[in-house]
């Protein structure tokens, strides 16, 4: 029994729909599958109703935004298995119309340097929740600036520290976000850590009851680092979890659904602490 429990559809930033997503886990023999999408709860009805079709189980989940105050970073938790996800609708709300405004202005900066329009990018963005640099970058493939999503130009327009037109606002904070999970009934748990540079916030998360698991098995942590993160983990008895990070046409890297997953000891792990919670709530 294995589970990729960290992938994105169109209501964020990935390029398939729902039902495509269910299809080809199920053709690559995965037993579990979540969508995370970015701050969205858009996918939990749906998502169950299509793996109960296709015979894969699902996990509902989401990826919150949030903000490394002692820091200065973005961080991003994984959410799995909210019985009240209703109280994340309001931050999910938040860290939309934040991404929104960051958009808009880097939209209307890369403007200044090519010729693109705002009706081109929403064309890529439709049905999602937010407009994400991905869609940026497939306006200007369409135009011929360049031919692929991730590459020297999207380097030079949106690194996180040398892009020319990357824009970023303060996410909500990572302790209130870890909170309103355990609220709302949910497990947190810290997404890629190598990604963000979040050891020590990882350490620290921990040590404060704060967190429920760490995603170690990620395309961007190297073996040091992944036996790094297992260590914490296995230090605070952290549920370890793994994914591909899909995005299909937007991946960053080459990653296929199943190419990280979490096993069975840690997915059994996370369906029964959702049934503890909800004896606990029952209570």
């Amino acid at each position: 029994m294995i589970g990729d429990l960290h992938c994105h559809s169109k209501l964020s930033d990935g390029s398939l729909g729902l039902e495509d997503i269910i299809v080809q886990a199920k053709r690559t023999d995965i037993d579990f599958i979540s969508v995370t999408d970015h701050d969205t709860l858009s996918s939990l009805s749906r998502i169950k109703i299509l793996g109960d079709r296709y015979g894969v189980q699902t996990i509902p989940g989401v990826e919150l935004s949030s903000w490394d105050k002692k820091r200065g970073r973005k961080v991003h938790i994984l959410c799995y298995a909210p019985k009240k996800p209703d109280r994340l609708e309001g931050l999910c709300m938040k860290s939309c119309e934040i991404r929104k405004t960051c958009a808009k202005e880097m939209v209307e900066k890369v403007m200044k340097l090519f010729p693109i329009t705002p009706e081109g990018v929403m064309r890529h963005a439709t049905g999602s929740k937010s407009i994400f640099k991905q869609h940026i970058m497939h306006a200007l493939v369409d135009l011929g600036y360049t031919t692929e999503i991730y590459g020297d130009l999207n380097n030079e327009l949106f690194n996180l520290k040398t892009g020319s037109c990357i824009v970023e606002r303060e996410y909500p904070d990572v302790n209130f976000v870890t909170d309103l999970i355990h609220s709302a009934g949910g497990i947190a748990v810290l997404a890629h850590p190598a990604y963000y540079d979040s050891f020590e916030l990882l350490e620290e998360l921990a040590e404060a009851g704060r967190l429920d698991g760490v995603e170690s098995y990620h395309y961007t942590a190297d073996k040091k680092q992944e036996a790094q993160i297992l260590s914490v983990a296995e230090k605070y008895d952290l549920i370890v979890t793994g994914g591909s990070d899909f995005h299909g046409l937007y991946n960053a890297k080459a990653s296929c659904l199943g190419s990280h997953i979490t096993d069975k000891d840690n997915i059994e792990r996370i369906l029964r602490y959702g049934t503890k919670k909800k004896e606990a709530a029952a209570v």
